[in-house]
């Protein structure tokens, strides 16, 4: 039972960091799935309640839009989701779940879709006995269409309240004259990511010097990309000070 006994792993980022993460158990993968089912299911329900006006019509193409209906239900909420959401469904977050590439970089699309259109397979022959009996067997707790995906599912911790005294000291912060912007910045950065970036931080010290200055670089570009404070704002501060700047106004 390798999904029991091995619920930690490390990933190492191209820079040479090391972050460890928690794999998600097959039980709160099941939990998480009964959830988005539940949502599926009551979608369904509507959607059901609306095509029997068009039975009164005809039975045969009330059906026909109920089927396509399902399909699209069960297939596209998943992949809509886990794209759109940082792989994360309704029932993920709620359980603090998330599908990530299983070397920590960005999901790709495709990985999102074979991922889900294989839950046919894992579904098998009923309550996902395939699924659950590869979970359970696999060292990084992947069901095949994880295999196939070169996708992992991480449980993250609840995020304490961090002492930003230690990393943040108190100096004029110019992102703070833009409170639209930084809500926006807020509103796109989940609490993993505002986590990683305060990790960076609190971590700097122990990075070898190259590493911190790519690692830093990457932390900006991916934190320019949700939102873009005006070039007056960002210009003449290094990789450092900008993540530092993110940080507190995320936090703060």
């Amino acid at each position: 039972m390798n999904g029991f006994r091995r619920k930690n792993i490390t990933i190492k980022t191209p820079e040479g960091i090391v972050f460890p993460l928690r794999l998600a158990s097959p039980v709160s993968r099941f939990l998480a799935l009964a959830i988005d089912r539940a949502c599926v299911y009551a979608a369904l329900f509507g959607v059901n309640r609306l095509i029997a006006l068009l039975a009164a019509l005809s039975a045969d193409l009330a059906r026909a839009v109920f089927m396509i209906a399902a399909f699209l239900l069960s297939f596209g909420y998943p992949i809509v989701m886990e794209w759109y959401c940082r792989g994360q469904t309704f029932g993920k977050k709620l359980l603090r779940l998330q599908v990530m590439d299983e070397q920590g970089l960005r999901l790709h699309f495709s990985q999102v879709v074979v991922r889900n259109l294989l839950r046919v397979v894992d579904a098998l022959p009923w309550f996902y006995m395939v699924g659950g009996i590869s979970a359970f067997v696999s060292a990084r707790g992947q069901r095949l269409g994880d295999i196939a995906a070169n996708t992992i599912v991480v449980q993250h911790r609840r995020i304490r309240e961090p002492d930003l005294d230690q990393v943040l000291p108190d100096k004029y912060n110019s992102f703070r004259d833009y409170p639209h912007l930084t809500a926006r910045l807020r509103q796109h950065t989940s609490p993993q990511e505002a986590g990683l970036c305060l990790d960076a931080l609190m971590r700097r010290d122990e990075l070898e010097p190259a590493a911190r200055v790519e690692l830093f670089a990457a932390l900006r570009t991916y934190l320019a990309e949700q939102v873009a404070f005006p070039e007056e704002v960002t210009d003449g501060i290094s990789d450092e000070q900008y993540v530092r700047n993110a940080v507190e106004v995320l936090f703060r």
